[in-house]
């Protein structure tokens, strides 16, 4: 069988709708590339060989189909059948810019979508980005990309149609969450710089912390936000991780380590059963602060992670709508001729064994979804919460 040289183990397929995959990776050491013999396959693969002899005999146009294209579909029907989500096929343009390191900006619109129920759905837009200026919004299905249906295509293939050069617009048919109608919005692409921390004071020493993504730059943001609160008297922070789509896997396990002092961050388990555990790092330096994390039905992937950690190592609690249940492994597979698959290879696991993906994390205090945010009701509650744990350690 094909061994990939490279794995890529994304924390979701959660993709900026820009330049770039949030995913992080290791380096496996490179095989000699061999290729399948028919001996290798399984018997019912006889009948792809079969087909094509067919086809190419007796089709009327039999004399001029492309291997090539016949090749895809092939894989891509494979792919399909599998009933993965999360599966899909790259051709080697698509596998390229998929590989592109995340380098702190982007391309593009400044949203990251998911599939759910088999629909292209936005997770959120990324603060002050063409997306959200443009009226994307958190729950916002897309129907159409410049015209063409978004229907039975796969999350890569929405992304690629989506992702451009800056200055170039693009037409999106979307429905957003409770509306009946959906509505055309035209974004324009810019570069969107990744600031994934935002801190506020919001007086007597509550700090509101703002966690919009996991990224490679996550947990310098987070300490330099740290000092700026401990700086300014702060006794106990809000952990704000609502429309947070995830990220990169070492980022979470980085910054919910600022906050434990030892144990698990998670675990994985994959198709063969094995259960690889991801560690709390020792050295954390937010580790005595009052903790309350506030999370929505769109906080997803690593969101879930953390507060999951959070919540089964009691470091805090956690208030909010339920989390979005996006929880497994995907790896991106490199074929010989510079394509790719992806699919799922693990579920990840809370501390305490709670299976993230399809069920997400219950807070400790449910609130109801709202879906008009400008009275902020439920980070109010947070606020209120974390007061009376501060008042009872007092």
């Amino acid at each position: 069988m094909i061994r990939p040289r490279i794995i890529w183990a994304s924390v979701s397929l959660l993709l900026f709708l820009g330049l770039s995959i949030a995913c992080w990776n290791q380096q496996a050491p490179e095989p000699e590339a061999q290729e399948p013999t028919q001996e290798e396959l399984p018997t019912g693969f006889s009948r792809i060989s079969e087909v094509w002899e067919l086809l190419q005999e007796e089709h009327i146009k039999g004399d001029s189909l492309d291997p090539q294209a016949i090749s895809d579909g092939a894989i891509r029907g494979m792919l399909e059948a599998l009933n993965d989500p999360y599966a899909s096929y790259l051709d080697a343009r698509q596998f390229e810019v998929a590989n592109q390191d995340l380098k702190g900006y982007f391309e593009g619109i400044g949203a990251e979508v998911t599939l759910r129920n088999g629909q292209i759905t936005v997770l959120a837009p990324l603060p002050d980005t063409p997306a959200e200026r443009a009226g994307i919004r958190p729950g916002d299905i897309i129907l159409a990309i410049e015209g063409e249906s978004a229907e039975n295509i796969s999350l890569l293939q929405a992304v690629n149609k989506i992702r451009g050069q800056k200055g170039t617009t693009v037409t999106l048919l979307v429905l957003h969450l409770g509306d009946t109608d959906p509505v055309s919005i035209e974004v324009t692409r810019g570069v969107i710089p990744l600031v994934s921390v935002r801190l506020a004071i919001l007086g007597d020493g509550i700090g509101h912390v703002r966690l919009s993504s996991f990224s490679a730059t996550t947990k310098r943001e987070l300490l330099e936000s740290l000092e700026k609160f401990r700086d300014s008297g702060g006794v106990g922070l809000v952990l704000d991780l609502r429309d947070n789509p995830g990220g990169l896997l070492t980022s979470v396990v980085d910054v919910t380590s600022q906050f434990l002092r030892d144990g698990l961050v998670l675990y994985q388990i994959d198709a063969h059963d094995h259960r690889r555990d991801w560690k709390v790092e020792s050295g954390g330096k937010a580790q005595d602060i009052p903790v309350v994390v506030l999370v929505n039905q769109f906080s997803a992937s690593a969101s879930e992670v953390f507060a999951g950690a959070l919540m089964d190592h009691q470091r805090a609690t956690v208030v909010g709508v339920k989390t979005f249940g996006k929880g497994s492994v995907n790896n991106l597979w490199p074929l010989h001729d510079g394509s790719g698959i992806n699919f799922t290879v693990a579920n990840w696991y809370t501390p305490n064994g709670t299976l993230i993906e399809g069920e997400g994390i219950i807070p400790n205090i449910v609130l109801e979804p709202v879906e008009d945010s400008s009275d902020d009701g439920h980070l109010g509650k947070a606020v209120e919460v974390l007061r009376n744990q501060i008042a009872r350690q007092s």
